[in-house]
C-alpha cells in the first residue's frame, strides 16, 4: 500500500465496479478514463471475460475500476464463469456503476440486472452511455423509465467515446469514496500482467477481422515472451485457439493473409504498450468445444479459484 504524499489533506480511495448488459461501452469507458488501452473493444457482445482493473490516480484520490463481463444468462461453462466473475465483482466495492446504452430501450436484460442489484447495499449510479447517439430530448424519458425501476444514488448521462460528462461522473464517484490509502503506485494503471493484456490485444484483432465468421470461440494463449539482442526487441509467440477446423481456416485465411493481418494490427498495439519493437509469431490450434471443458478453460487461464 502506497501512502499519500499529502499527509495533511484527506485522501480518498476505493473500488468501483462497472456492470451492464454486453456491449454498452464499459471497456470504452475504462480506456477513456485511464487514457491507455487496457480493455479490448469489439462490437460483439461478451468480449470482456476477466475482471479488468483500471487504476486512476489523482493528487487527492485513487479510483480502482473493475470491469466485468456483461451480465447475461449463461449458455455454457465459459458463460457460467463469466457470470461468477460479474457477481463477485459487485461484492465489497464502494460504488456500482450500472451502465446502459441510451440507444437501446429498457428490456429483460436490464430487468435481470436490476433484480440482482436489489441484494446489494452499495450505492448504485445509473450511467447512461452513448448520449451522443440520441436527441437530447430523448434523455428525459430514459431517465424517467429507470427512476421508476430503482432508487439510484446518482444518474449521470455520458458519452464514453466522445468524453462527454466523464469529469462530472468521476467527481461524483469521488464524493462517495471513503478516506483511504493509495493502493497502487501512481504510475500503475492496471493489475493485469502484460501477458494478459497482450493476449487480449491479439484476441481483439481476431474478433474485429473475422466478424461473424468466428464468434466467441476464440482464446489466445501467450506461449513465450523474451527480449533479444542489443535493440531489446521483444519476441512473442502466441497461439489462437478455436473450436473447429473451419474456424482455423478462417483465422489463417488464404495463403495466411488473415493471420498476417491479425499479427500486424496486434503488433502495433503491443509495441505501443511495451514501448519496444516487437516480433510476433502466431499459431492457430483447434481444441474442440473448449468453452465447455473445465480442463481447457483452466489451461487457457480461466481459473475459478481466483474469483
Amino acid at each position: 500500500i502506497y501512502m499519500s504524499k499529502q499527509a495533511n489533506t484527506t485522501y480518498k480511495s476505493g473500488f468501483v465496479s462497472i456492470i451492464g448488459r454486453p456491449n454498452v461501452g464499459k471497456s470504452t469507458f475504462i480506456n477513456h478514463v485511464i487514457g491507455q488501452k487496457i480493455a479490448i473493444m469489439s462490437d460483439k457482445p461478451q468480449t470482456t471475460r476477466n475482471k479488468v482493473q483500471g487504476v486512476l490516480t489523482a493528487n487527492d484520490s485513487q479510483i480502482v475500476f473493475i470491469d466485468t463481463p456483461g451480465i447475461h444468462k449463461p449458455k455454457h461453462k465459459l458463460g457460467d464463469f463469466m457470470m461468477k466473475v460479474a457477481s463477485n465483482a459487485l461484492q465489497e466495492v464502494d460504488v456500482i456503476l450500472f451502465m446502459v446504452n441510451a440507444e437501446e430501450g429498457f428490456g429483460r436484460g436490464e430487468e435481470f440486472i436490476i433484480e440482482k442489484l436489489g441484494s446489494y447495499k452499495t450505492p448504485v449510479f445509473l450511467v447512461i452511455n452513448k448520449i451522443d447517439q440520441i436527441h437530447p430530448d430523448e434523455l428525459f424519458s430514459i431517465i424517467d423509465t429507470y427512476k421508476e425501476k430503482y432508487d439510484f444514488a446518482e444518474i449521470v448521462p455520458i458519452s464514453a467515446l466522445e468524453g462527454n460528462n466523464i469529469e462530472t461522473l468521476l467527481n461524483q464517484i469521488k464524493a462517495y469514496l471513503p478516506e483511504g490509502p493509495q493502493y497502487y503506485p501512481a504510475d500503475q494503471i492496471t493489475d493485469h500482467p502484460e501477458r494478459f493484456i497482450i493476449s487480449e490485444m491479439i484476441r481483439e484483432k481476431a474478433l474485429h477481422l473475422t466478424r461473424e465468421e468466428v464468434p466467441h470461440s476464440i482464446a489466445v494463449v501467450i506461449d513465450k515472451i523474451e527480449r533479444k539482442g542489443k535493440a531489446e526487441t521483444v519476441h512473442i509467440m502466441a497461439t489462437i485457439i478455436v473450436e473447429r477446423d473451419s474456424q482455423k481456416g478462417i483465422i489463417i485465411g488464404k495463403r495466411g493473409v488473415m493471420l498476417k493481418e491479425i499479427g500486424q494490427r496486434a503488433r502495433a498495439d503491443i509495441e505501443n504498450l511495451l514501448g519496444s519493437k516487437v516480433f510476433l509469431e502466431l499459431w492457430v490450434k483447434v481444441q474442440k468445444d473448449w468453452r465447455n471443458k473445465a480442463s481447457h478453460l483452466r489451461d487457457i487461464g480461466f481459473r475459478e479459484d481466483e474469483y
